[in-house]
């Protein structure tokens, strides 16, 4: 049903109601109701019938603009992210390219530093990486209805498995239905971090990454069993950093815990209406 169509059921029906008790009423009813009688059983009989068809007729309505302004948010969100991705295409990853190149031309055996040239030129690649990475997932999320959040990001983990040593456990149990448009983008992108970390700093070949849906929310882990690290004590923390900020603007819960041989990465949402 259109918008057009019910603006003028809308119209329409409370007028055929009365013309359709009036005509029933003179025709049928008039030996049995009294005119004053009939004049409240009119105005009885027109609001029931026009509260429950508005009723009806203005709930497709509301399901029609919140369809509508759904689509827009995500309309706006997958613009947004196309537009991040082509600045750091453009921008970012093109300088990291021409720079890992200038690096790569530097001959090792004259510098001076070979221990620092190969950490000058292992870092960059890493940055390049993460870079090229950010400009794929932004772009991982389509506007294609069959392709779903869900896929996009067991698709990530399939990339990760393939492109590192590193076996990823899945205990996914968030459906698309469950988040809203932001909650896909931020969500999946918390995730990508957490799990370059591991890759990065870890020290471990597996991960483990599982979602539940709570009756007030939902709560996603990444656990690994790698090398652990003392949070009170993270000297290169940008990463952590990424996390913290996004889970905040989110107003989720973010907890991290750690120790040798295990590391637990929570996320929370918490529904308190």
């Amino acid at each position: 049903m259109t918008y057009q169509q019910i603006k003028w059921l809308i119209l329409l029906i409370p007028t055929f109601s009365v013309g359709m008790w009036e005509y029933a009423r003179h025709t049928v009813l008039m030996p049995y109701i009294s005119m004053n009688a009939g004049n409240w059983l009119s105005a009885i009989l027109v609001f029931l019938v026009t509260l429950y068809f508005l009723n009806i007729l203005f709930g497709r309505l509301e399901r029609m603009q919140q369809e509508l302004q759904r689509e827009r948010s995500e309309k706006a969100v997958l613009e947004e992210r196309e537009k991040i991705a082509k600045e750091l295409h453009d921008g970012i990853a093109q300088s990291l390219f021409f720079l890992s190149v200038q690096v790569n031309k530097l001959d090792s055996d004259s510098v001076r530093h070979h221990e620092q040239y190969n950490k000058l030129k292992k870092t960059l690649q890493h940055i390049h990486d993460d870079t090229r990475s950010a400009i794929q997932n932004l772009r991982s999320i389509p506007s294609d209805s069959d392709i779903t959040w869900t896929k996009s990001l067991n698709t990530f983990f399939n990339e990760m498995e393939n492109q590192h040593d590193l076996k990823i456990h899945r205990k996914w149990q968030l459906t698309d239905e469950d988040l809203t448009s932001k909650d896909k983008v931020e969500l999946f992108a918390c995730v990508r971090e957490a799990i370059i970390n591991v890759i990065k700093h870890a020290g471990t070949s597996e991960v483990w990454v599982e979602s539940e849906l709570k009756p007030n929310g939902w709560i996603c882990k990444v656990i690994d069993k790698g090398i652990g690290f003392d949070i009170d004590d993270v000297t290169d923390g940008f990463g952590l950093k990424i996390l913290k900020d996004r889970a905040a603007s989110m107003d989720w819960k973010l907890t991290i815990e750690s120790q040798t041989e295990l590391t637990v990465l929570v996320i929370e949402k918490e529904d308190m209406s």
